[in-house]
């Protein structure tokens, strides 16, 4: 399946920057853009998940000082409040919510993950088909295997 493709204004929209940035940002080739048969620039979903989550603001490192603050910031992207750095941005391709539950299907560069979470917890997401989010991923073991190699 070929990845889908959007124009370079509907890809502004997306990323919150104006037409002339984004021409800016391909000229200078911090976007990835594919280029049609009449030369035309289309960018890929996978270059807006990137920079969108690029650009997420994180929090400070321990190393850094920072003064305390007495109510929290508002959460502007994944990395704000999370210590883990195993996340897979992707798209949205399937969402099921089922009484209290909600699954979570995300397409990750043609691989799908899906996610059980709460109801409540995507209703505040404001989860919906299409748009970016990340699968972080916690786990204590990671196995990798492969298929056993002939020998002729």
């Amino acid at each position: 399946m070929a990845e889908e493709l959007l124009r370079l204004p509907e890809a502004a929209r997306r990323l919150g920057v104006s037409y002339p940035t984004l021409k800016q940002w391909i000229y200078r080739k911090k976007i990835r853009t594919v280029r049609t048969a009449g030369g035309h620039h289309r960018v890929p979903f996978s270059e807006i998940d990137r920079l969108l989550f690029q650009n997420a603001p994180r929090a400070p490192s321990p190393r850094q000082s920072e003064p305390a603050r007495a109510t929290p910031a508002p959460a502007t992207g994944l990395g704000t409040f999370i210590s883990g750095r195993n996340q897979l941005v992707g798209r949205i391709v399937e969402l099921e919510v089922v009484g209290l539950l909600a699954k979570v299907k995300l397409d990750i560069g043609g691989q799908t993950v899906t996610s059980i979470i709460t109801r409540d917890a995507a209703r505040e997401l404001k989860l919906k088909v299409g748009e970016t989010a990340a699968a972080l991923i916690k786990a204590t073991e990671v196995m990798i295997i492969r298929p056993p190699v002939r020998r002729p």
